[in-house]
């Protein structure tokens, strides 16, 4: 991992997520968590001031040492006790099979290099009835919108630390051995449609 990655990228994410209507869509998508919470590409830890009181303790993964610093200081001021480890997400996890009742990505899907491997892992971690909470953006529907995911996804990926435009987040979830139990799809309003189509759901295993 380079400088650019370690140094730069932290600093701009951090940039382009805080924004008002990000906090509220992480609210939103939050709300379900419940128990022990692991929180894959936790980065900064943006999501930490959203997490609802029903959270008895959160355990942050993220591969990037750039941003630890941050990530520790907003979980030490959270009000539930937390962890955060360096480590990839669509690498074998740390965690006993079952540890979690919750498991969230936000914005994460699009970036971890094998998703289907970091699903697998998110399901094996999960305990049996637990929840899968997930916002994400990726493939959108129009065809139109499609043919400027894949013409932007190379320059997109080297911006943005391997961020992919065009994953087809809900089929990839399910096929995954998810089931949504709710779900929404749309565009965000202030965004443009190539980076825009998002999911918020609640899935669970098959």
């Amino acid at each position: 991992m380079g400088f650019y990655e370690r140094r730069i990228l932290p600093k701009l994410l951090e940039k382009l997520m805080s924004d008002a209507e990000t906090a509220r869509l992480r609210k939103e998508a939050l709300a379900p968590a419940r128990g022990r919470v692991l929180e894959i590409g936790f980065g900064t830890g943006l999501n930490v001031p959203q997490y609802p009181a029903a959270v008895t303790h959160l355990t942050g993964v993220d591969p990037n040492p750039g941003v630890e610093k941050l990530a520790k200081q907003r979980l030490a001021a959270a009000p539930i006790p937390g962890e955060f480890r360096l480590g990839p997400g669509d690498a074998s996890l740390p965690y006993e099979n079952g540890q979690f009742d919750t498991v969230v990505t936000t914005y994460v899907l699009c970036t971890v290099g094998d998703v289907d491997r970091a699903l697998t892992e998110i399901r094996r971690v999960l305990k049996q009835g637990g929840q899968y909470l997930l916002l994400e953006h990726g493939l959108a529907p129009d065809a139109g919108v499609q043919k400027w995911q894949t013409r932007m996804n190379g320059f997109n990926r080297v911006v943005l630390g391997g961020c992919n435009l065009n994953r087809p987040i809900a089929q990839i979830v399910t096929g995954a051995g998810f089931t949504f139990q709710t779900s929404k799809e749309f565009y965000r309003a202030d965004t443009p449609k190539l980076a825009g189509w998002t999911t918020r759901g609640v899935a669970v295993k098959n």
